[in-house]
């Protein structure tokens, strides 16, 4: 196969990492020496703060998504102050989404800017759309792109039906630019064709992935080459100095004490 450049974009609590480098980010030699299924029967997993067995993650995670599917963007707003909607509006930024209009030709002829290329956006987890509508805002409002599209992906139909409704308060809505795909990221449907997906977005999802593994060879398969892997997430901090010390303070009492009281409302 030959050489792919690709960019692996990581947000976590520390700001946004840009990843380069020549080839593919994502292993093609991606192997399991057994499949899921067998493996469910003796492996476990995190579901919070808890482990349970792999095989009943999926199941658990459908049940919290569907209970709290209609109050979802509430609780986030809730349980960060707000601040994941700044997250999530700089994830998009960095990302850049939708073809720029590009020059008029320097050529005699002809005089005519060069013909853009729309995109095919993938976002996994998508459920209610909060990074769909930013993407196609962004590519509409400042690549003038008017024609890239999104694909909001999710598991949970509950979650998908919360989006499509918050849909309706969008210019997107009936739109052949927005499109709702129920499915598991760990294994997409033929639908989602190999090496069809411009940019591959999942933000606070991959954390819910029973395989993770399989989620990421699924997204190496239906990126282009030169197509984008974005991520957004929480992740860890090695502790410096006194700082840090005070800010993981606050920050556990409100993870421990505060969000599990929000999240019984």
């Amino acid at each position: 196969m030959p050489p792919r450049t690709s960019r692996l974009k990581l947000s976590g609590s520390k700001g946004l990492i840009s990843y380069r480098q020549p080839y593919r980010c994502l292993s093609s030699s991606l192997r399991l020496s057994q499949s899921p299924s067998s493996q469910d029967a003796s492996q476990t997993t995190h579901f919070g703060f808890e482990s349970i067995p792999s095989s009943q993650k999926s199941s658990r995670v459908s049940s919290v998504f569907s209970s709290v599917a209609s109050s979802y963007d509430t609780m986030n707003d809730l349980m960060s102050l707000g601040i994941h909607r700044l997250w999530k509006d700089h994830f998009v930024r960095s990302l850049n989404p939708g073809s720029p209009h590009l020059p008029a030709s320097t050529s005699p002829q002809p005089k005519t800017p060069h013909q853009r290329q729309p995109w095919t956006m993938l976002d996994i987890a998508g459920g209610t759309g909060d990074i769909a509508f930013r993407i196609l805002d962004h590519a509409t409002h400042i690549n003038l792109d008017h024609d890239s599209k999104v694909i909001v992906s999710d598991i949970n139909p509950s979650m998908l039906a919360e989006g499509r409704k918050r849909s309706l308060s969008t210019p997107y809505a009936n739109s052949p630019r927005l499109e709702w795909l129920e499915a598991n990221a760990e294994s997409l449907p033929d639908s989602i064709a190999s090496d069809s997906i411009d940019l591959y977005t999942v933000a606070f999802g991959i954390r819910n992935f029973t395989h993770p593994a399989l989620a990421l060879r699924e997204a190496y398969r239906v990126l282009k080459p030169g197509g984008v892997f974005a991520c957004l997430e929480f992740s860890h901090i090695p502790p410096k100095n006194a700082a840090y010390q005070l800010f993981n303070g606050v920050y556990k009492r409100w993870s421990f004490g505060a969000i599990p009281l929000i999240g019984q409302l």
